[in-house]
């Protein structure tokens, strides 16, 4: 089992120990992020992107006329939060807020050409990234993994609404 290290009042280092925590599923799960995100982060870096503005870039690909509010939700974002990253890739000339003309309060977010070629690139990038990370992981597991992660996402989300 791997102990960080740490050091004491006295300077020198000692181990760690995070055995307690090491029986927590969310301690696993907060750990594997942290690996997870920190090869995203690198992965995500040449095309100018963070994990949220990235995430953010391939829905509004991936669903041609989405709304800000539609966008928040499947973030699970706060609306003021997301519209600073909205900004972020329109600056960047990556997508178009439009009016609806049904409803003057929202907007309907498209990628531009530049935006929808960037957001292919990426893919491609994070598509490699994962086959990197997961290498050593079965079909059969990765299934199981990803299975597992919605059941705790589903039974989340049904505790939030009861």
């Amino acid at each position: 089992m791997k102990h960080a290290a740490a050091a004491s009042t006295s300077g020198t280092a000692h181990q760690v120990s995070d055995t307690t925590l090491r029986g927590f599923v969310g301690y696993h799960m907060k750990r594997a992020f942290n690996a997870v995100q920190a090869d995203l982060s690198r992965t995500l870096a040449p095309f100018e992107l963070r994990m949220l503005t990235y995430t953010a870039l391939v829905l509004i690909v991936d669903n041609p006329g989405l709304r800000q509010s539609q966008l928040a939700d499947a973030m699970d974002m706060e609306r003021p939060n997301l519209v600073v990253l909205l900004d972020e890739l329109e600056a960047r000339a990556l997508i178009t807020r439009d009016r609806v003309p049904t409803d003057r309060r929202a907007y309907a977010l498209h990628a531009t050409l530049a935006g929808t070629q960037l957001c292919k690139q990426a893919v491609g990038a994070v598509t490699a990234h994962e086959k990197r990370l997961l290498a050593g992981i079965d079909d059969d597991t990765r299934a199981a993994l990803i299975a597992t992660l919605r059941q705790i996402e589903t039974g989340h989300a049904k505790e939030e609404s009861a």
